[in-house]
Formats: structure tokens, sequence, C-alpha cells
């Protein structure tokens, strides 16, 4: 009797070992391709992304110099800027850190918005007396001053926000598959609850 309990023991014994074993195994198994998975999704998302904008500006450029006793030489141009922006967000240079063992895709740095400018000018109506005439530094000096306006002007202007729209997009991507899966999305380790919270943290 003794004997036939100890093997109905030890039968059970090896048979919960196995199913434990077993199971640990399959979980193992997909966890690993759960992290695979989002793994592939990041890099996915991991590409340059880029707003492009256009504007068209007209500028008037006046100087003035004295040449004697209050008498002035005068010139003076009109100016038309043809500029095309872009904004882009370079997500190969996104960095994150995967934690299989809590299922976290912590998010730790994301790259700083490139802005570049691309301006055509056009110069019109140019006057200049002789003693005050353009000079190739003169169009230099101008250019550089106007791109600087311009530049300006598209950091507060709409294409900002529409590239930063794009970037929270692929974004709202790995939250959606993560939130899917059971993982937890961090952004410089604060856990991501909703769509909305990603928005406000970035």
């Amino acid at each position: 009797m003794k004997k036939f309990i100890l093997g109905v023991l030890l039968t059970l014994i090896v048979g919960f070992g196995y199913w434990y074993f077993n199971n640990k195994k399959q979980s193992e198994t997909q966890l690993k391709k759960t992290s695979e998975l989002i793994e592939k999704e990041v890099k996915n998302v991991s590409k340059l992304i880029v707003t492009e904008s256009s504007y068209a500006q007209i500028f008037t450029y006046k100087n003035s110099k004295d040449i004697f006793m209050g008498i002035e030489a005068r010139k003076k141009a009109i100016v038309a800027v043809n500029t095309k922006a872009t904004v882009g967000y370079d997500l190969s240079q996104l960095k994150y850190e995967l934690f299989p063992e809590t299922k976290t895709l912590r998010i730790t740095a994301i790259p700083k918005p490139e802005l570049n400018i691309y301006p055509e000018f056009d110069f019109y109506d140019v006057t200049q007396d002789y003693l005050n005439q353009f000079k190739a530094e003169d169009y230099n000096a101008i250019k550089k001053r106007v791109t600087r306006q311009i530049r300006k002007k598209i950091e507060k202007s709409v294409v900002m926000q529409n590239a930063e729209n794009r970037l929270l997009s692929e974004l709202q991507k790995l939250f959606v598959l993560t939130n899917s899966l059971g993982w937890t999305l961090e952004f410089y380790k604060q856990p991501v609850k909703t769509e909305r919270e990603l928005e406000i943290l970035l």
C-alpha cells in the first residue's frame, strides 16, 4: 500500500515537474517572441520623418550713408524670397531599453527636430547712388539677415507643430503595440498609461 501511495506521489511530482518546466519554457518562448516583435516595431519607427512647407515673403532693404555735410548717398532694393523649409526627426537616433522580465519598453532619448531652410532670393527695383552702390558683400549680408528672420518665423510656425504631431503619431504606434501585448511603455522612466499622457510627456 505504501509503495502504491509512494508511486502515485512520485508520478504526480514527475507530472507536475514536467508541466511546470514545459509551461515555463513556453512562457519564456512567448516572452522572447513578444520582445522581438516590439524591437522590430521600434526599428520600423526608427526612420527619418520630414515635414515640408513653403513660404513667400517680400522685404525692403534700405541703406544710406553720410557723404558730406548731411548729404546722403542711398541705395534700396526689394527682396522677394521663396523658401522651402523642412523639419525632420531622425528617429534612427531614438534610444530605448527593453526589459522583458518586467515587460517594459523604456524610451530614454528622442532626437531634437532639425530645421533646414532653402531660401531663393530675387532682387527687384534696385536703386543706388554712385557713392553708395551695392556690392557682393551687401547682397550676402542681406541674405544672411533675411535668412535669420525667416528661420525665427518658421520656428514659431505651424510647421514645427505638424512635425511634432508626426513624431507623436510614430510613438503612438509603440504605445498601442506594447499596450496590446500587456507591456508597459515608459518615457524617461515615466509609465505611459494613455495616448494623451504620451502627448503631454512629449
